[in-house]
């Protein structure tokens, strides 16, 4: 029996036994295949629902979509989805369009409306997030153009040293267990959370969507469920050094320096370098391996402990918390992660100046041991390595996913990069590798090591119009050898909605998005409801970032990435981005091909370079697409439009007209002359226009 089937019956049993009239509402834009008899709106935003029997109509739906479109659920889930366009070996993510959820807080909701988001609410449900009701968020994202699911991590993950209320998914603590905090009580004690997360896969393979998840080999929690049995792969300091424990400081180097070996005369002559080396020590069981017996005995008495605790009570040890790669990076050390010991001894290229001390330096953790793909060691930790390579393995058998971005693989050893490859293309060819790699500079390298796109550096240009980076960005990724993400916006970064320009900004980033040669649209999870509050404060942040929402506000100052918050899913223009976007989708379909295919789309110039104002035309047979955007939120304007550098066939004896724009004004006379279109462009406008042969 297939997971949704499963889910199903559980949904059944658990409606039978709490047949109970709920005061249960969910946001109104999660309805768009609903009996209008089985829903009440509110009037607020909210729709008053039945749970059971929502979540039974949604579940069923998909069940029969399975049927009409004859799915077989004895192949393998990836099958499910046909290649478009012939883009094998993972490159379907090049017509893709990705919405970046993290599914704690992507469906969160305060359901009973008590004020306060609750793990168990009034109806003994929950208000948080769940792998069951991201089921109930998969129509409208299809509505949106979404064919790809990116999932922020969704392993195991530590609440010991935890980050804010509820902890940071990026602490995992067992790679090869789901967060148990995705599970969802509407089906019962019965069902696990593993089944829910395989039907939320079958669900969007169904319905035409493929999924990634985040995965993150070169950190752990410090309360990795992996220390009992291998010691041997984290680092080792007393637990009073803790105290003072921060990335060192090295004087003769600049702020935030990569790790390179050129640096590592002066990194080993710092004082400040040198005290944090003698921190550390040898694993706990290579000290004493009586006591660690003894230790793990006590354990197995008292399995409830937590595993650094333990560690604690009989050695006095902790692990050490990891810490940029950057030499001289302001950033504190992350109290919640370690790195993993990939190599068991020290980098080649910090051997020659370790020799020079004047005491042996015990294993460490340090900015050179931090960027092993630049300083590796002679000894490769293969236990590890073949513990990490199983991953996306384990996802791929047991749940069925797309594809992976790995967190941070630029940092990891190439061989370990190629291993965890292979091993994922040997069960599915076509699984789709994302590197994080935010430097243009290496996407070749990126195809090369087996990647099939980077994630690029579009929320580092994008938002920022005033500075032409935005120009600049949307001229350039053309020529990169990887497709990047179009984003503006990531968990990581402040929200469009809160940049200069605000929604305006934001709606015509989101939209012209949609329209950039060799740059696959990235909707971060809030953004297509203009959400200002930042999920964290990693990249980019300004003064007073994490408190832009009303005092009042039941989630002012908190971080999605940490703290329990729900999008504000019911402002009054929650449906305004999501309508404009339904409306470019068939547009993009149409001169998809050309999207794809670098010889049929032309930068558009205009009067000169510093002219607030961008385009890309893309050719089909007869027909060509002009994909107009006035990035300009201060004023309307009039634009000077110069077709050069279109093919000499859409330049005479043609017609014109506009297929679309985000502003609601008259159509204007469209016309050339001297192959010069002039348009009035209301602020932030997105003007798709279509040339037509005569």
């Amino acid at each position: 029996m297939n997971a949704l089937n499963t889910i199903k019956k559980y949904l059944l049993e658990q409606k039978e036994l709490n047949n109970d009239r709920f005061n249960y509402v969910i946001p109104d834009v999660w309805v768009t295949n609903q009996d209008p008899a089985t829903i009440k709106h509110v009037g607020d935003g909210n729709v008053m629902i039945n749970p059971y029997d929502f979540m039974i109509h949604q579940v069923e739906s998909i069940i029969n979509e399975s049927e009409q479109r004859h799915l077989n659920y004895q192949q393998p889930f990836y099958s499910y989805n046909d290649v478009p366009f012939d883009l094998t070996n993972g490159d379907w993510i090049k017509q893709s369009i990705v919405y970046s959820m993290m599914v704690r807080t992507s469906t969160s909701y305060d359901h009973d409306r008590s004020g306060v988001l609750e793990a168990s609410n009034l109806y003994d449900l929950k208000d948080t997030g769940t792998f069951l009701k991201t089921l109930l968020i998969l129509p409208y994202l299809r509505e949106m153009g979404i064919d790809t699911l990116y999932m922020l991590p969704i392993s195991k993950f530590s609440l010991k040293d935890k980050k804010g209320e509820a902890g940071s998914p990026y602490g995992v603590s067992n790679f090869f267990k789901v967060d148990q905090n995705l599970k969802d009580p509407l089906t019962g004690d019965a069902c696990d959370v593993e089944t829910e997360f395989k039907a939320l896969v079958e669900a969007a393979h169904i319905m035409g969507m493929k999924v990634v998840i985040d995965i993150i080999p070169r950190t752990n929690s410090v309360n990795s469920d992996f220390i009992l049995d291998y010691p041997e792969w984290f680092y080792w300091v007393k637990k009073e050094s803790l105290a003072e424990y921060k990335p060192p400081f090295v004087p003769a180097i600049k702020e935030a320096v990569v790790a390179d070996k050129k640096y590592f005369k002066d990194v080993f002559e710092s004082e400040e370098v040198i005290d944090h080396l003698k921190k550390f020590t040898k694993n706990p069981k290579e000290l004493d391996p009586v006591k660690w017996e003894e230790m793990l005995a006590y354990y197995k008495q008292h399995p409830t402990i937590e595993v650094l605790d333990l560690v604690d009570k009989f050695f006095g040890m902790a692990v050490a918390y990891a810490f940029s790669d950057n030499i001289n990076d302001p950033q504190p050390a992350w109290t919640d992660i370690t790195y993993f010991r990939m190599y068991l001894d020290h980098p080649a290229n910090s051997q020659p100046y370790l020799d020079q001390l004047d005491f042996v330096p015990e294993p460490y953790l340090l900015f050179d041991v931090a960027k092993s793909s630049l300083n590796p060691g002679k000894i490769p930790n293969e236990p590890l390595w073949d513990v990490l390579s199983e991953i996306i393995p384990f996802y791929q058998r047991k749940f069925g996913i797309d594809g992976a971005r790995i967190d941070m693989g630029h940092a990891l050893p190439l061989e370990l990069v190629n291993q965890i490859i292979s091993k994922a293309k040997a069960i599915d060819p076509n699984f789709c590798f994302i590197a994080e790699e935010l430097d243009v500079k290496n996407a070749e390298s990126s195809i090369e090591k087996g990647y099939n796109m980077i994630i690029g550096d579009g929320f580092t240009r994008l938002p920022f119009v005033d500075e032409y980076k935005y120009n600049e960005f949307v001229y350039s990724v053309k020529d990169l050898v990887a497709p990047v993400f179009a984003c503006g916006e990531t968990h990581d970064t402040p929200r469009l909605a809160a940049r200069p320009g605000h929604k305006i900004t934001a709606k015509f980033i989101t939209l012209f998005n949609f329209f950039i040669p060799n740059a696959i649209p990235f909707i971060n999870s809030g953004q297509e409801f203009y959400e200002i509050a930042p999920m964290n404060l990693g990249i980019g942040a300004r003064e007073n970032e994490q408190f832009l929402l009303e005092e009042d506000d039941p989630y002012y100052g908190k971080l999605a990435l940490f703290d329990y918050v729900s999008f504000h899913m019911n402002y009054k223009d929650r449906f305004e981005l999501m309508n404009e976007i339904k409306k470019v989708l068939p547009i993009r379909e149409k001169y998809l091909e050309a999207y794809l295919d670098k010889d049929r789309s032309y930068p558009i110039d205009f009067d000169h370079t510093m002219i607030r104002g961008v385009g890309h035309a893309f050719e089909n047979d007869n027909t060509c697409l002009l994909a107009i955007c006035h990035n300009n939120f201060y004023h309307d304007d009039i634009l000077r439009i110069h077709l050069t550098n279109l093919p000499d066939r859409f330049k005479e004896n043609v017609s014109y007209k506009q297929l679309y724009s985000s502003h609601e004004h008259n159509d204007q006379t469209l016309e050339t002359q001297n192959d010069i279109m002039t348009l009035y462009v209301k602020k932030g406008e997105v003007k798709l226009i279509e040339i037509t042969i005569l």
